[in-house]
């Protein structure tokens, strides 16, 4: 099957079977718009450009696209050339269809995700704008493989000052976002002889599988309201935390269990997913000042400024750091990076902060107030762990009402995710091919505790309103059955007496 390519105003790639003749050509044309290779609207190399390309006679090619034209194939206007005629666009299956409607809830409370809309797109353009006028062209060639020396540079200066991280930049590597690191942070634990790695009762079942997809055995261990046990750890080559507030229950580590973790002796992956945003006091330091040379710490721009720009970063001690570059691959841009380095320097990354923790503070109080109105009360929901982070832990009575209360807000339009959905062992494929343990779940009073995580930062500010009244109505029905089911069953207690 040849390949042939016309050359000129306009390339053109053509699958041509047999001889290059003009039933040959009208069927490859023909396939290529049939098959969304050439949109509609898309301008075709002009007979004679196409013709010489293929070392075809003119006239059979202007036969082609005659015969074309007339079929409805394509158009042809005197002065614009021939391009291809619109079509209408086949109908998806009801499968892809309805998928699509699942994933796209019109009201949406689920934690993870910033406000994007409140991403600093003006500021942003600005910055990489200046640096693409300014740097120097070396540094778009391919980047260091530890991510460009100004990023590297830039997160130093700004982890030692707002989190308390010992930082060379030598020491940092650059990633694309928190599961791209984990993944290689895992690799380079098991190439080193690591074999099984203790993590958080609760957490992301995303982080479990990329440890269990690594060849790492997990060992879930228990959640109090002092954070991770870490006594429960021993035996395990590493451990996962995310010290500065756990998710999803939203508690600090307590003191004490921050120097047992540092004086633990494994590797410890430190997740300081939103280390920034504390509303009561001033932030918890990084876990990784205590113990430098046995913590991997670990921050991303995904809560502070969107996930979709894929940056992230690793601070890694040094007896690490060659193994985990080298599991380093397909990292972020160097565009990106350069413009993310000149946003920390020039101030506008802490501005953008110090206005995102403002705007989340104020979301997280409107949803206190909510939970605290009067039709609410007595009902058993309360706000748990510290005000922090981007979303909240309403604990419920247990897990049927739990998800009593997801069923019915998705009914209205609410998306909303409860703690189950984050316990170890209760996810998909947990089990399953996760190595030793990894289907452990959680033990003890874990196991029992049910609740909503709220993210009260996903929604644009015109849409948290609503959101928030979907969700207040969802739990005040609920709270009228309750009551009614109990004065039911009162009524009929005193007719058996």
């Amino acid at each position: 099957m040849p390949e042939t390519w016309a050359k000129g105003d306009v390339d053109l790639h053509l699958d041509l079977y047999g001889t290059r003749g003009r039933a040959s050509l009208e069927t490859a044309l023909r396939a290529a718009i049939r098959t969304g290779r050439l949109h509609p609207g898309t301008r075709l190399p002009s007979s004679r450009v196409l013709a010489a390309d293929l070392g075809i006679a003119r006239n059979t090619l202007a036969e082609v696209y005659s015969q074309l034209v007339a079929e409805g194939w394509l158009t042809a206007q005197a002065g614009s050339g021939t391009s291809v005629a619109p079509r209408r666009a086949a109908d998806p299956s009801p499968g892809v269809q309805a998928r699509l409607e699942v994933n796209v809830p019109r009201y949406d409370l689920r934690a993870g995700v910033p406000d994007l809309s409140a991403f600093p797109r003006r500021a942003w353009l600005a910055t990489a704008r200046k640096v693409l006028a300014a740097a120097p062209a070396h540094l778009l060639g391919y980047p260091d493989p530890r991510g460009l020396p100004p990023l590297r540079a830039a997160l130093a200066e700004y982890l030692a000052r707002t989190r308390g991280v010992t930082a060379d930049p030598g020491h940092i590597v650059i990633c694309a976002g928190f599961t791209h690191g984990l993944a290689a942070v895992c690799r380079a634990l098991r190439s080193a002889g690591a074999g099984t790695l203790a993590v958080e009762a609760y957490g992301h079942q995303a982080h479990r599988d990329i440890a269990a997809a690594r060849g790492l055995s997990l060992c879930p261990v228990p959640v109090d309201g002092m954070g991770a046990v870490i006594a429960e750890a021993s035996g395990a080559d590493a451990v996962l935390l995310t010290p500065a507030h756990q998710f999803p229950l939203g508690v600090a580590l307590h003191p004490r269990r921050r120097r047992e973790a540092a004086a633990w002796g494994g590797v410890v992956i430190e997740d300081d997913y939103d280390g920034e945003f504390r509303y009561d006091r001033q932030p918890v330091g990084a876990l990784q000042a205590l113990a430098p040379g046995q913590v991997v710490y670990a921050g991303t721009a995904s809560k502070s400024l969107a996930p979709g720009l894929r940056l992230g970063w690793l601070v890694v001690p040094p007896r690490l750091l060659d193994a985990v570059t080298a599991e380093l691959a397909a990292g972020p841009s160097g565009i990106d990076q350069l413009t993310l380095a000149e946003f920390i320097t020039s101030g506008d990354y802490d501005r953008q902060i110090r206005r995102a923790r403002l705007a989340y503070r104020r979301r997280r109080d409107r949803l206190a107030m909510i939970l605290n109105g009067q039709e609410l009360r007595g009902q058993g929901l309360r706000i748990s762990g510290i005000a922090a982070g981007l979303h909240a832990v309403l604990d419920c009575s247990g897990p049927s009402r739990e998800r009593d209360i997801i069923a019915r807000a998705t009914e209205g339009g609410l998306a909303l995710d409860g703690l189950e959905r984050f316990r170890a062992g209760a996810g998909a494929g947990a089990g399953a091919g996760a190595g030793a343990g990894a289907g452990a779940g959680a033990r003890g009073a874990d196991a029992e505790r049910a609740g909503l995580v709220i993210g009260y930062s996903r929604p644009a500010e015109h849409a948290y309103t609503t959101a928030l009244a979907r969700l207040r109505a969802v739990l005040a029905q609920l709270a009228l059955k309750l009551h009614l089911q109990g004065i039911i069953t009162d009524l009929l207690s005193a007719t058996v007496r």
